[in-house]
């Protein structure tokens, strides 16, 4: 299964960017265990997306362990909205990776 998590700042962007590094380092551990597929900011940066792969068995938890686990959640500079995501077209480019 697949998920967008949608980020919104809740915090001055200045709040933001003092904990954007351990966000960051965050992102590259979820990427390298497979989950994060790809993010970014949104234009203009009031927020980021992420797209992640999560487990079938498991949606809800999965999304909630990701949200938690981050600095900007942690640090309360930011909140997520969490969207599962049944893909059609194009699911196959997204498996393969």
């Amino acid at each position: 299964m697949y998920a967008i998590c949608l980020i919104r700042y809740r915090r001055p962007l200045e709040d933001v960017v003092a904990v954007e590094e351990q966000h960051r380092a965050y992102l590259r551990g979820l990427k390298d265990e497979g989950t994060l597929l790809a993010s970014g900011p949104l234009d203009p940066r009031t927020g980021g997306a992420l797209l992640v792969r999560v487990p079938d068995d498991d949606v809800h938890g999965a999304l909630d362990a990701i949200r938690d686990g981050d600095p900007y959640v942690t640090f309360g500079v930011a909140q997520y909205e969490l969207i599962p995501w049944v893909v059609g077209t194009g699911k196959e480019g997204l498996d393969e990776l």
